[in-house]
């Protein structure tokens, strides 16, 4: 229900993640705030393919979110734990199991997250195994959407083709959401009452490969790390076992909720970017797990930490309500606001002349100025329409004297320097023609210009060359002109219109 009413909310709220997402530090918490929100990493993850797959999302931008997602699901367990919040001392026990998966996900984000901001050490790691599974090109922003199946799918399409209001959509899953939770609560411990406690455990958490084996098995089979972990926080509560015992199980559970990810590749084989994102978001958690299980000080300080909490409940009951508050919204919107700051725009329009025909379009470029990745949105017209959606999303990243827009590289070296690259023309040489010290173009100047000669080498398309302009500064292209072989220009692309933001 809420994954179909997100949906339903339309364009505009994904262009608003898209926007925000550029700052890893905000795309971090973006995504611990919507998987707070809705609660379910799948949902989350499954969106974020979705846009990677499109082009709407660079691999660099992607995997923060799906970080933060990670963090973000371990809400659900923690909420469950405060029903107990009546019985003193499982209460205690209740916090401790239902906050482990979070200590486990931030302790995870703590080692992980700085590799990936300085380094891009996940994105790079998956984009290399990526490699060998598919190729990926720039592709029109589509709107991607993923049915799971359900039972209850024919009711739930009923509900919002009936209702048409997304916000209405969204509280009415809401409200259904924290119904289920305490009829959830009281259904697994009246069976917990029922069954023979030993036995329960001993089939679960006899040994930690066996809890580890059944929490990845079970969270597979039902896409749902949320359910699962959220089943170990009654078990402990009522010493069925203990948290020690089943903290494997979780771990194994924060390894089948991977699974999501990988079918929604399915829906997006032929983009590597979606492949990329679905091993990184695999990667992540199995690092994790490499990281907290085998070693045995290691293992214990996530527990330790869970079990700290647990006992200052004993004291204070309001100390889960302020570790959620604080976790999953004080402290993302905070980091949020104050790193803010990061991200460069720039407002394009270009003149489209071929023959006698002119026409406009217009580029929003979004820069992250840290790792200077982001994405050029493209618009038809010169004018700005209400509730319009751009036509091409290009994701864009500059490393070193190398500006990749798309399927396109431009390489900015010495005049003569040359290359062999691709795009939707078919493949082309290109080469280095000179360097402008500064360039004008509509009353705007630019300095260092690139003038970029490519010459198309395949059969039908030999004959054609494109110059393409880029200025050094912006990392943007301002003119671009194909001509024939006789020099007859095609057409002429150029600036006529910039700002910076």
């Amino acid at each position: 229900m809420m994954v179909s009413s997100l949906q339903h909310l339309g364009r505009d709220v994904v262009q608003t993640i898209i926007q925000a997402t550029q700052n890893p530090f905000t795309g971090l918490f973006i995504g611990l705030l919507i998987t707070a929100m809705i609660q379910s990493s799948s949902t989350t993850t499954a969106m974020v393919v979705a846009l990677v797959a499109s082009g709407s999302l660079t691999l660099q931008s992607a995997v923060p979110i799906i970080m933060g997602a990670n963090v973000g699901t371990t809400i659900t367990s923690t909420i469950v734990s405060l029903g107990f919040i009546s019985r003193k001392k499982e209460f205690r026990r209740a916090v401790a199991a239902g906050t482990y998966h979070c200590f486990f996900n931030l302790l995870t984000v703590v080692i992980l997250f700085p590799l990936e901001y300085y380094y891009e050490f996940l994105s790079s790691l998956s984009t290399h195994i990526g490699g060998y599974f598919s190729t990926h090109t720039s592709a029109p922003l589509k709107n991607q959407v993923f049915h799971f199946w359900s039972g209850f799918s024919p009711l739930i399409d009923f509900l919002v083709n009936t209702i048409s209001n997304g916000f209405i959509l969204i509280i009415l899953s809401f409200t259904l959401l924290f119904v289920s939770i305490l009829v959830f609560r009281k259904l697994i411990s009246d069976l917990l009452e029922a069954k023979t406690p030993e036995a329960f455990s001993r089939f679960f958490f006899k040994n930690q490969l066996k809890s580890f084996t059944w929490g990845l098995l079970t969270t597979a089979a039902i896409r749902s790390s949320t359910i699962t972990t959220s089943v170990v926080v009654p078990i402990v509560a009522k010493k069925i076992t203990s948290l020690k015992q089943a903290a494997p199980f979780i771990m194994g559970a924060n390894i089948g909720t991977t699974i999501t990810a990988f079918i929604a590749v399915t829906l997006n084989s032929n983009a590597s970017g979606a492949i990329s994102i679905a091993i990184a978001h695999f990667l992540f958690n199995f690092i994790g797990m490499l990281i907290f299980f085998p070693i045995p000080v290691l293992r214990k300080l996530p527990i330790e930490l869970a079990n700290s909490l647990g006992r200052l409940t004993l004291k204070y009951r309001l100390a889960g309500f302020v570790f959620i508050l604080l976790t999953f919204f004080f402290i993302p919107f905070s980091l949020i606001y104050f790193n803010q700051e990061s991200l460069k725009t720039m407002h394009i329009t270009y003149k489209h002349i071929e023959g006698d025909d002119v026409n406009y379009f217009r580029i929003i470029a979004r820069t992250n100025t840290r790792n200077n990745s982001g994405e050029w949105m493209k618009f038809e017209g010169e004018q700005k329409h209400t509730n319009e959606e751009p036509s091409m999303i290009f994701p864009v990243y500059v490393k070193n004297k190398s500006l990749f827009v798309g399927d396109q590289i431009f390489l900015l070296n010495k005049p003569g320097f040359c290359w062999d690259g691709e795009d939707t023309k078919g493949k082309y040489r290109a080469c280095i023609e000179e360097v402008l010290p500064k360039l004008e173009i509509a009353g705007f100047s630019f300095d260092s210009v690139f003038v970029c000669n490519l010459h198309y080498m395949e059969a039908g398309q030999d004959s054609l060359k494109n110059r393409v302009y880029v200025a050094a500064e912006d990392k943007i292209i301002v003119k671009r002109q194909l001509s024939d072989n006789r020099d007859s220009v095609i057409f002429t692309e150029e600036v006529t219109r910039f700002e910076r933001h």
